[in-house]
């Protein structure tokens, strides 16, 4: 049976029975207060101040990135960076897709059917099939929504099928646990299974433009954009993992918000691939991030994995019982300066950010072309807690290109194109350390957000082009003697420890960590690359 009772608007040609999946019911294209309504009569959460839809996600309150899996055909076989990906056998795929089909039989799914990218020319038409309701607001959100007229035509170039009551069997499909999320790029199909982390739905499609676009002179970025109001060409970019401030830093209201996470630099300039934000929320405070904290009371953001007063429905922004990793979910309209259009110009600044645990780092510096290729491909950070499973706590890490886990080709296929377009349109680079000061995590103290903004608003204006520098004498890059609004000492990390000796220990030891892992590319990168390495 291909037919199936459905509601909403979709295109007749293009419903799930004539792709062969069958429910219980489909619902196409709900908007967000009809989504909202579903999820609540479906007992998938409860209802916040402002009418938030509050949602928890079990076992899964993050990211499970050994559970991914890409399937290798011939046509993969010599353009998936294996390493990073764990392959998944054509057969398992087969038994898996087969499986989740008949287990959907039974189930009302709800589908969304979006673009991923708000620039036309690369825009991706993904179709999202899911279990939840919520699931199906959280991606309207993070993915762009056409206009209720394309819909009617709209056929998609990806689905995703997203089961979180499917358990993998690993031994029929070829997995590692009960949980997996299988992309297959000659199907062009992604299934996830086992898990209610709704972040896995945008990390996937994020993971195919990662695949795609490097093949049409696009550089896919795991960042966030803004520009100066009234000027898009002043751009400026945002490199960094989950916990570095990607989203705080780029939503400054003196800058127009073009993204949060997700973007491409294309020919004609950057673009954002989603149409909302995944701010974390913990410690948020209306003082220091007005704009995130007045979207958790708004009507249908999602807030997921927090706290709540089961009388007042007040949110604990400090709570941190279910995981550090809680989280809110926002079309980018919710936010008074985003971009409507979702676009900007050539990058003036490529900015990187790092939470260094060690804090060993200076709060920023700025990098030449080659050390910017070197510090994209290193990615240095500190997983911070809850953004990954059994991440309870920070954990330095060299994460290539700022998002490892979402990078199916090779790291020097992004270094290359970056350091490309750099060139070509002569950006300026900064590496800006958003971790600790004063001492390591455990004795430091958390670098000053104030101090973050007032060094990054004189980097994209202007104000350090004619500012002093220094060498760091172990990483080499320039850092700035003096800005305005920022205590000169806060500048010179080695001066806010207590012991000068336990910081050069410190210093020495990362050095030697950057050393060690940028052996993996030495044989891949020029020599001007080369010769910028740490250590």
């Amino acid at each position: 049976m291909l037919d199936h009772t459905h509601q909403g608007r979709v295109n007749p040609r293009a419903t799930l029975g004539a792709a062969g999946i069958e429910a219980a019911a489909v619902h196409y294209n709900l908007s967000a207060p009809a989504l909202v309504e579903r999820a609540l009569l479906r007992g998938e959460g409860r209802l916040g101040r402002g009418g938030a839809l509050l949602v928890t996600t079990g076992a899964h309150t993050g990211r499970s990135p050994k559970d991914k899996f890409v399937v290798r055909t011939p046509s993969t076989e010599g353009a998936i960076w294996w390493e990073n990906n764990p392959p998944l056998d054509p057969e398992a795929w087969d038994a898996l897709r087969a499986d989740m089909r008949l287990h959907a039989r039974g189930l009302d799914l709800d589908v969304q059917d979006l673009h991923a990218g708000a620039d036309p020319e690369h825009r991706l038409r993904v179709r999202v099939v899911t279990e939840l309701a919520w699931h199906a607001l959280f991606i309207r959100y993070l993915l762009r929504r056409p206009a209720r007229d394309e819909l009617e035509g709209f056929v998609p170039d990806w689905t995703i099928l997203n089961l979180p009551s499917f358990r993998a069997d690993p031994r029929r499909h070829g997995c590692r646990s009960e949980t997996v999320i299988a992309l297959n790029f000659d199907a062009r199909e992604i299934l996830i299974a086992g898990t209610s982390y709704a972040g896995e739905n945008k990390k996937s499609v994020f993971t195919v433009l990662n695949h795609l676009l490097p093949e049409k002179g696009v550089m896919p970025m795991h960042c966030s954009a803004n520009h100066a109001k009234g000027n898009p060409v002043d751009t400026a970019v945002f490199f960094g993992l989950s916990g570095t401030g990607k989203t705080t830093l780029s939503a400054d209201p003196d800058r127009v918000l073009i993204g949060d996470d997700e973007h491409g630099w294309s020919a004609r300039g950057t673009f954002n691939f989603e149409g909302g934000c995944y701010a974390k929320t913990i410690g948020l405070t209306r003082e220091a991030e007005p704009e995130i904290f007045d979207t958790c009371t708004a009507f249908g953001t999602v807030v997921e994995n927090m706290v709540w007063d089961g009388d007042t429905r007040e949110l604990d922004f400090e709570d941190d019982s279910l995981t550090a990793n809680m989280r809110c979910a926002y079309p980018l309209e919710a936010i008074p300066n985003a971009s409507p259009t979702g676009l900007g110009g050539h990058p003036k600044n490529v900015v990187m950010l790092t939470c260094d645990a060690f804090g060993v780092l200076p709060p920023i510096a700025r990098l030449s072309p080659a050390q910017a290729m070197y510090h994209f491909l290193s990615g240095f950070t500190s997983k911070v807690a809850g953004t990954e499973r059994g991440v309870t706590e920070p954990q330095p890490t060299f994460s290539t290109c700022f998002g490892a886990p979402f990078m199916p080709r090779r790291p020097e296929v992004y270094g290359d194109l970056l350091r490309e377009k750099i060139a070509r349109h002569g950006a300026t680079c900064w590496l800006v350390n958003t971790g600790w000061t004063g001492g390591a995590h455990g004795t430091g103290s958390r670098m000053p957000i104030r101090a973050t903004r007032a060094l990054l608003s004189a980097a994209l204006g202007g104000g350090l082009s004619d500012a002093a520098f220094r060498k760091d004498p172990v990483f080499g890059f320039d850092v700035p003697v003096a800005v305005p609004g920022v205590e000169d000492a806060l500048l010179d990390p080695r001066s806010t420890w207590a012991d000068g000796g336990a910081y050069d220990a410190q210093a020495a030891k990362l050095a030697g960590m950057f050393a060690e892992n940028f052996r993996q590319y030495e044989g891949h990168v020029d020599e001007d690359v080369r010769a910028v390495a740490i250590g």
